[in-house]
């Protein structure tokens, strides 16, 4: 229930029409630089590293928040799995975003967390 009410709220603040994709199309590369967080709106995404998919992502996940947070290069390749339409999150809007909507910094924290803590795991496996 969270996940609807986020992916509703965070794209009527952020005002960004879709974008599509169709299955295969690379949304961002590895080493890309980051302007953009993204939601997933349609379909579902996959996040790769080294050819392998670590994650696959369905409707209202985000992704691609941490080149916005730490400024660095795109740490993974994002995939459209199947078609899929996608909304762009500007730093500008995520920055309003983290300000003004205390449940999205939330959000993006605990996938953060989330994230890192899978990643610790099949580091260690």
């Amino acid at each position: 229930m969270e996940r609807a009410w986020l992916g509703r709220q965070l794209l009527a603040n952020a005002g960004s029409p879709p974008i599509s994709f169709k299955p295969g199309e690379v949304i961002f590369r590895e080493g890309d630089k980051g302007n953009d967080m993204y939601v997933v709106r349609v379909g579902e995404v996959d996040i790769e590293l080294d050819g392998r998919v670590l994650e696959t992502l369905a409707r209202g996940s985000i992704f691609g928040e941490m080149a916005l947070i730490d400024g660095s290069p795109r740490a993974a390749t994002a995939r459209a799995k199947t078609n899929c339409d996608v909304a762009a999150i500007s730093e500008k809007s995520f920055l309003f975003l983290v300000d003004e909507v205390p449940e999205f910094a939330l959000h993006v924290m605990r996938t953060l967390t989330d994230r890192l803590r899978r990643m610790d795991r099949l580091g260690s496996a």
